[in-house]
């Protein structure tokens, strides 16, 4: 195992940044496709990227790639993958996946296959004729696309956006991931007023800051492959002990605001679970009508979306009233996400660049106003 491939699935509009991650973290072969971006590495590599990461979902070990239209040919293809290079004989080994734009569409039926084919490739290098199945948990997973098959390995168990801060969110949280990836985008490294109108659980405040620490966001939580009996403790001490060493300690400007008190008392308890509650500040607040905290800086925010036609109004009339009381802030670089469409016309004025997101399965446009100088 001494050279391996993997691949890390994002949410839609994350692949390029978690590419740029990758690099960053001196991964090599770093290629990035649609919603997700394969790198190759050794086992320390596997802890390095598990533990790193801010905006890929999960680490995967590439177990064979292979073109199959038939499930006669998704059969053969699993058969003849080095399953026993990884499963041990007592090894669990759920298959889950999807499939899309090919022959094979059936993913309850490609779950069934994949499971016959593991089992007898398995079952047959242990010389036996049942496996209990009673060990550590190998999650497999298979993607179909184009009728060619990724068969993988989860090496993260819980998805990566689960940093192990929030327990519980808000009505709609925000996912981490995502989050990292809009404050990326913004190019905070910590020197500015950094400023979230609307908190909710306060996920964009927390990511900022980790960001601004350079503080890994995985150290707090525990991932699959620890359980793994081929995979060192070696190499997740270290990789911690990196990333630790990484760290900065600094005093930084970073506030959450909320109009809803119980957000901002669940944001405060999360930024401590963070280990982030010295470097961030919450506190109650109308974002259409509280002072600016700062005479410039950056401003992100997930304000309300309106999903329904009454919501949906109320969300409109907020992000004019917004865009008012943000009308003269022209030393402040703002940053909005929404599923508004005409955001833009409501908050009156035009965006420098946007980009396609989804917040879970909704649509987004993440609107980047960011020349100050710019007119209405």
């Amino acid at each position: 195992m001494t050279n391996l491939t993997y691949i890390v699935p994002t949410l839609f509009g994350l692949e390029g940044l978690a590419g740029d991650e990758l690099r960053r973290l001196n991964m090599e072969n770093v290629r990035v496709e649609d919603r997700r971006v394969f790198f190759t590495g050794d086992v320390n590599a596997l802890a390095k990227a598990n533990i790193c990461l801010r905006t890929g979902e999960r680490v995967m070990i590439v177990l064979a790639q292979f073109p199959a239209k038939t499930f006669e040919e998704l059969f053969q293809g699993v058969l003849h993958t080095n399953l026993e290079d990884f499963i041990p004989k007592d090894g669990q080994f759920p298959v889950k996946g999807h499939c899309l734009s090919s022959q094979l569409m059936s993913v309850s039926d490609c779950q069934a296959i994949i499971k016959k084919a593991a089992s007898k490739r398995l079952g047959e290098k242990y010389g036996v004729s049942w496996l209990p199945e009673t060990g550590v948990k190998f999650q497999l997973h298979f993607t179909i696309l184009n009728d060619q098959v990724t068969l993988s390995l989860d090496t993260s168990g819980q998805g990566l956006h689960k940093r192990g801060y929030r327990a519980v969110g808000n009505d709609a949280p925000l996912h981490e991931t995502l989050a990292a990836g809009m404050i990326q985008l913004t190019r905070y490294r910590g020197r500015e007023f950094f400023w979230d109108p609307f908190c909710g659980s306060g996920t964009i405040p927390i990511e900022a800051a980790l960001i601004a620490k350079n503080r890994a966001p995985g150290l707090s939580r525990r991932f699959a492959a620890e359980e793994y009996p081929w995979m060192p403790k070696k190499a997740w001490e270290q990789a911690k002990e990196e990333a630790k060493d990484k760290e900065f300690n600094g005093k930084y400007q970073i506030l959450g605001s909320d109009s809803d008190p119980a957000c901002v008392s669940l944001s405060f308890a999360n930024a401590r679970k963070a280990g982030v509650s010295d470097a961030v500040t919450f506190r109650d607040g109308d974002a259409t009508k509280m002072s600016l905290p700062a005479e410039s800086g950056i401003l992100v925010c997930n304000p309300p979306y309106g999903e329904r036609m009454l919501e949906q109004q109320s969300a409109q009339r907020l992000y004019s009233a917004l865009g008012r009381h943000l009308k003269f802030a022209n030393n402040w670089k703002k940053f909005v996400i929404t599923s508004e469409p005409e955001f833009e016309h409501y908050f009156g004025r035009r965006s420098d660049k946007k980009r396609k997101f989804y917040n879970g399965k909704i649509k987004c446009d993440y609107y980047m106003f960011t020349d100050n100088a710019r007119k209405k």
